[in-house]
């Protein structure tokens, strides 16, 4: 197992990988850490979870470091990943026990009520692009819940996978009770299949999905999956521009376009389109693409050069069929995956930025002549993560707001994670929710008691 730095290609170091049989047994020995978490009480595991929290903040230079040497994060962004990391953690710690107290309910008996208990050993299997935040937002429910976390991460960040196990143990959690696992993705059927995991959580692409949840159906497990998506930010003809296009930008640009919620398709009203396109274009074209680790960088290298490989193929595909080229369409001329900011407009259906999710700094206009036909246009994909509607009618983008098929919708500002709103998607971005009590009670045995 290898990391490569993005912003060179150079090899940052090798790391020894888990035979079959040493992840069989790191399996076992999470269980028998589990069998002994699961008695433990809220404030015992609320005291640990602040620890974490402290950890990561004591500790937040190294860990964004390492998350832009190992995947190019711009390094801003790294130090704002631990920091909500910190926050998940927190945030749990403080909320698990209210989120999961017993539910009292009225029936014949003398007394019933639905109790909420852990399930045992949860594997996650996570993604590279949000290295930190990803695994937390999973772990830090979890943990608090009861449950036991086995991590089988990207391959392309295997030295972020070692620091979060590292975390919980300066925390003073349990030796084994979160584990991590460096295994490549063809050993994980085995681990799926392993008696004592009794969850799977994957956030990854369409293909991933669908074999962890094969197996995971096979093997009658529970999954949750985020499987991304290509969320449309709509803009109206009543839409208060100034904040808009900004934010526009932030909301493309997040992570270097590498983010599920990224806006990744502008559906723009007509009437405001030349004045989205011309600002948009201005805002993009002052970035500045460099090292990640430069104080300065606002864009930095995709994670990996067949990424952005894939990404060109998808631009260019779609300006061969018609599209209109803005800003920006080619690699950049430096060593390193980076790839120029990137405008394409007049984006059709049948074009590859039209229904393709797209990961990287590029920014997909599609106009539409009314606010019905936006709707359309929003709910024609095969993803159903996130949105965002720009109008200063609240009423009227409300009423919007519950037509479009996403799993979030945000009126005014860009779609984001937060740890008290649910997360997840419908269609193929996916099943199942993270955060919010909602997360936290997807891997509990929700129990029914009733007394006679």
């Amino acid at each position: 197992m290898r990391a490569i730095n993005p912003s060179s290609g150079r090899l940052i170091k090798e790391f020894t990988t888990h035979s079959p049989e040493e992840a069989l047994g790191i399996t076992e020995c999470t269980h028998e850490a589990w069998l002994k978490w699961k008695h433990t009480d809220f404030r015992h595991r609320q005291h640990l979870m602040h620890q974490a929290a402290e950890v990561l903040r004591n500790n937040k230079e190294t860990y964004a470091r390492l998350m832009s040497t190992e995947m190019g994060k711009v390094i801003q962004g790294a130090r704002a990943e631990v920091e909500k990391c910190a926050w998940v953690c927190d945030y749990y710690a403080d909320q698990a026990e209210s989120f999961l107290a017993d539910e009292i309910v009225t029936t014949n008996a003398s007394r019933s009520f639905v109790s909420f208990e852990p399930l045992g050993v949860v594997l996650a299997v996570m993604p590279w692009n949000f290295p930190f935040w990803q695994v937390f937002r999973f772990a830090a429910p979890a943990l608090m819940a009861g449950n036991a976390g086995l991590l089988k991460h990207a391959s392309n960040v295997p030295g972020c996978a070692l620091a979060i196990q590292d975390v919980f143990l300066k925390a003073g959690f349990p030796e084994n009770l979160f584990s991590t696992l460096m295994i490549p993705a063809s050993q994980v059927k085995e681990i799926i299949a392993h008696k004592h995991v009794r969850a799977i959580t994957l956030t990854g692409s369409e293909l991933a999905g669908s074999q962890v949840a094969g197996i995971a159906g096979r093997e009658l497990k529970k999954t949750v999956l985020e499987l991304g998506g290509s969320d449309p930010y709509i803009v109206l003809d009543d839409a208060n521009l100034d904040v808009c296009i900004g934010t526009s930008v932030n909301a493309r640009m997040i992570n270097t376009g590498q983010s599920c919620i990224a806006a990744k398709r502008f559906i723009v009203v007509e009437a405001v389109k030349q004045a989205f396109e011309e600002r948009q274009k201005q805002i993009m074209s002052s970035m500045i693409v460099g090292d990640p680790l430069d104080e300065d960088t606002q864009v930095g290298p995709l994670a990996r050069e067949d990424l952005l490989e894939e990404l060109h193929k998808q631009v260019q595909s779609s300006l061969d069929m018609g599209a209109r080229l803005v800003l920006g369409g080619k690699p950049v001329d430096r060593p390193g995956a980076f790839y120029q900011p990137t405008i394409v407009s007049d984006v059709k259906a049948g074009m590859s930025l039209y229904h393709e999710e797209t990961f990287g700094p590029v920014s997909s206009i599609i106009p539409v002549k009314s606010t019905e036909e936006a709707i359309v246009v929003a709910n024609d994909s095969d993803f159903g993560l996130g949105a965002s509607l720009w109008t200063q009618d609240l009423k009227r983008g409300e009423k919007l707001a519950r037509q479009i098929e996403s799993g979030a919708v945000f009126i005014n500002g860009m779609t984001a994670s937060d740890p008290r709103l649910p997360f997840g998607g419908i269609k193929r971005s996916g099943y199942g929710r993270e955060l919010s009590y909602f997360g936290i009670r997807e891997f509990v045995n929700i129990k029914s008691i009733w007394i006679a």
